[in-house]
Order: C-alpha cells, then sequence, then structure tokens
C-alpha cells in the first residue's frame, strides 16, 4: 500500500484509542462509484445503519484485489479521499445475487432496507460500475460482508 500521510496519521490516532489494533495500517478505501456515493454510504455506516456491504466476486477478481475476511480492518474514507471510520469484517460469504437475504439487504442499510430495494439498487448498482466485462447476472456471485464500527472520525 501506498504511504499517504493523512491515513497514516488517522491509524496512529485509531490505535491511540484502540491499542487492540495492529500496527499495520490496513486497506483504505470509500464505498460506492462516485464521491457523493461513497459520502452517503459512510453517514449511513456511521449512523450505525449500514453495518454490511455488497461486492462482486467478479470485480474482485478482474482487480486482482484480495477477498475480505473475517477479523480484517478497513478505513473507510469518505468522497474526497480522508479517512473516517475504521471497521472491521464481521463476516463474509459468497452467495449468488438472487439468494442474498433480507437480512443482509437490512443491514446495508440503502433504500426503504428491503430485499426488493436492495436488488434494484446493486443491479442497477452492477450494470453501470462493474470492473469486470460481465457485469450483472442475476446469478452472479456476490460477496456479502458484514461489519462493525470499531473507530469512527
Amino acid at each position: 500500500m501506498e504511504e499517504n500521510p493523512e491515513i497514516d496519521a488517522y491509524w496512529r490516532a485509531a490505535r491511540a484509542a484502540h491499542p487492540e489494533l495492529p500496527d499495520a495500517v490496513p486497506e483504505a478505501w470509500g464505498f460506492g462509484a462516485t464521491p457523493e456515493h461513497a459520502d452517503s454510504l459512510l453517514e449511513l455506516v456511521l449512523a450505525g445503519v449500514k453495518t454490511g456491504t455488497a461486492s462482486s466476486l467478479w470485480d474482485y477478481e478482474a482487480t486482482d484485489e484480495p477477498l475480505p475476511a473475517e477479523g480484517d480492518y478497513s478505513i473507510i474514507l469518505d468522497g474526497a479521499g480522508s479517512p473516517r471510520a475504521v471497521i472491521q469484517t464481521i463476516s463474509v460469504r459468497t452467495v449468488p445475487f438472487d439468494q442474498v437475504g433480507a437480512e443482509h439487504a437490512f443491514a446495508e442499510g440503502e433504500g426503504d432496507r428491503t430485499l426488493r430495494a436492495w436488488r434494484h439498487i446493486h443491479e442497477q448498482y452492477w450494470r453501470e460500475n462493474s470492473e469486470n466485462p460481465r457485469g450483472y447476472e442475476p446469478d452472479m456471485p456476490v460477496v456479502c460482508e458484514i461489519f462493525r464500527v470499531v473507530h469512527p472520525s
């Protein structure tokens, strides 16, 4: 990971508040595909509404990024790229899009938090923003992640 003084300073502050955090600075990333989307989803996280996220397994494969794993920490960035929260992954499972359940949809905190809304929002997202040529398919593999906020800004 590239050095970033703002992220490094944020991690030092988070570790000072939570000495159990590891020494190594974790991956830093933002939700969504635009700065506005990152900010709106971050606000749901900070409000305690959003405790889950979903990603396309095909996108992970296309970008050669490692899959999240239980126990992983991440620094969540706002739309301007500034660190705003530390989360820890609680669980990860990969399921076909059409088998993602209502409980996970609710945990994502978007729209009216129903499975119907989740499917609509995520189908549209992957049709418009996939990092792989396959885009969206009804049975595409989706990485469903549940997390907890460890350190909010």
